[in-house]
């Protein structure tokens, strides 16, 4: 069997803070990660290129400490934006393409082949060859569970440009995963810094990382896929909406992702330029095992017919999304189209609730059962904008079938996940980065994943997992994708409530900034500003 995949071929600082509000939205500093020389200056150099880029992402909150591709999901920092590079990307259309390797070959079931570029270095200014990415890709699966658990790389051989992996046991996916922002290949040996800096093959490099704050980028001067146009950019993170909102109408920034859905109308015209794109990021909930009440499938049944899809979408999202039965959108071969998930209908929960037992005795408009009120604690975070109102929406619709909705959104929100004191957690997660279906459930439904929050087991889709790990034909993985899909929605043990649509906005001038199916690529060699 075989496939191979060719090569194709100033602003000045800060000058006003905005208001009390931006300076609490902003932690105080006018320029949270800017270069220590420049901002012991004063200024800037005339001929500098210089953009400010308002993010609400980089953060411990999303496990996005630093820059490091082989800690938690701090690849994602790591690859959008501009620092790290990964073997193979995907494409406007999802499709696998050559980045830093050129094509691959699968030799059987257990070995790929892997030629790299002969034109790439790092910006330690290290060439990269096999034994790079090999040094690079031992250490992932030394350190990174999930990486582990995705590639069970068995041995790596490099001589040249040519790597050579050998699995422990088949793993079709195995290039996809590669392309996965863990797997964006750093030098090694140069070694990754207290503060979680890495040298990495990208268009830019960063001098200075605080987290929750931002983080200084530099171009890369021997960038191999071009020369990047902008000097310096400052990535700046701000969780508060309004406060993001407000640095782009006033010009403290020069583009931004992650936007309130509701701001974006203000946006909608010259100089502005909005770029979206639908993606498989999705709003959904896990539910807790732990709680005996949730142990019952008629309770897990009802709070999921509770929920009012249709209205958060159209409402609170504005229409920037929509709603879902399961992880993937109807674009997918696997996607909703193609499964059934509890519909909304209050009605029927009601009846659901009274045939486990649960009725309202004391007329209090709660549903109580031996004396104890039934009540959820709805665990989510805020800088998502969102997710709280997902959570406001939930609290209302559940409390008209009896059920109190105890709501925690807070940044701190990983703690409760560890400590247990949570019921239902409702996240935003990228259910198919990959353009494959297997990639959701290894990381979130099966008994060794490692975002199998709630402890949800089910022999059917351990067994329909493995039948997954060994099939290389797509079709045959969409159908797998799809019974695997509606083995966790008839469980309700997730209950999905959204795909949402990504936008990133752009003020005057600025080009190359483009929004992307996967969520990853955001700052490249093409982003400008004039």
């Amino acid at each position: 069997m075989k496939r191979k995949i060719w090569k194709q071929g100033t602003a000045v600082l800060w000058i006003l803070l905005l208001s009390a509000g931006l300076a609490t939205g902003c932690a105080g500093t006018p320029g949270p990660a800017q270069d220590s020389e420049n901002a012991a200056a004063g200024q800037e150099r005339p001929e500098e290129k210089v953009f400010y880029y308002g993010d609400t992402t980089f953060n411990a909150e999303n496990d996005e400490k630093d820059v490091n591709p082989h800690n938690g999901y701090s690849g994602w920092a790591c690859i959008r934006y501009g620092i790290g590079e990964t073997l193979f990307r995907y494409s406007d259309t999802m499709e696998l393409e050559p980045w830093l390797a050129t094509e691959y070959e699968l030799a059987d079931e257990n070995t790929w082949i892997v030629t790299l570029r002969d034109d790439v270095s790092f910006t330690s200014g290290r060439a990269m060859d096999a034994e790079s990415v090999k040094e690079c890709l031992e250490h992932l699966v030394e350190v990174h569970e999930r990486a582990k658990g995705d590639l069970k790389i068995q041995e790596i051989m490099a001589y040249g440009q040519t790597l050579t992996i050998r699995t422990e046991e088949p793993v079709p996916a195995l290039m996809n995963y590669l392309a996965d922002p863990y797997g964006c290949i750093i030098d090694m040996q140069a070694g990754i810094t207290e503060d979680g800096n890495v040298s990495g093959t990208g268009p830019y490099r960063a001098t200075k990382i605080e987290t929750d704050v931002g983080l200084t980028l530099v171009k890369n001067e021997n960038y191999w896929d071009g020369m990047p146009n902008l000097d310096t950019i400052y990535v700046q993170t701000i969780s508060d909406g309004d406060t993001m909102t407000m640095a782009m109408q006033t010009g403290e920034l020069d583009a931004a992702y992650g936007l309130p859905y509701a701001s974006l109308p203000l946006f909608a015209a010259e100089p502005y330029t909005i770029s979206s794109v639908e993606t498989s990021r999705s709003f959904f909930a896990a539910v807790n095992y732990e709680n005996e009440v949730l142990q019952d499938s008629n309770v897990r049944a009802a709070i999921a017919g509770a929920i009012d899809k249709e209205s958060f979408t159209q409402v609170l999202l504005d229409g920037n999304g929509a709603a879902a039965a399961g992880p993937f959108p109807s674009s997918f071969m696997f996607g909703d189209a193609t499964v059934t998930a509890q519909p909304y209908d209050p009605e029927n929960s009601k009846a659901l609730l009274e045939e486990s037992g649960w009725t309202d005795t004391d007329g209090d408009g709660y549903v109580d059962k031996d004396g104890e009120t039934l009540s959820i604690r709805w665990l989510t975070y805020p800088s998502r904008q969102e997710l709280p109102l997902l959570a406001e929406s939930v609290q209302a619709t559940l409390g008209e079938i009896g059920i109190r909705v105890e709501v925690n959104s807070t940044a701190n929100h990983l703690d409760f996940i560890e400590s247990g004191d949570w019921d239902i957690y409702a996240s935003a997660f990228v259910c198919a980065p990959t353009g494959d279906p297997e990639y959701f459930f290894t990381t979130h439904c099966l008994d060794n994943s490692t975002k199998n929050r709630g402890g949800y087991h089910s022999d059917k889709l351990e067994e329909l997992e493995l039948q997954m790990s060994r099939t290389f034909d797509s079709d045959e993985r969409a159908a797998l994708g799809t019974e695997m899909t509606q083995t966790i929605l008839d469980d309700n043990a997730f209950i999905f409530a959204s795909h949402l649509k990504m936008s990133i906005v752009s003020g005057e001038g600025v080009t190359g900034l483009t929004a992307h199916p996967c969520d990853y690529y955001e700052i490249t060699v093409e982003l400008d500003k004039n």
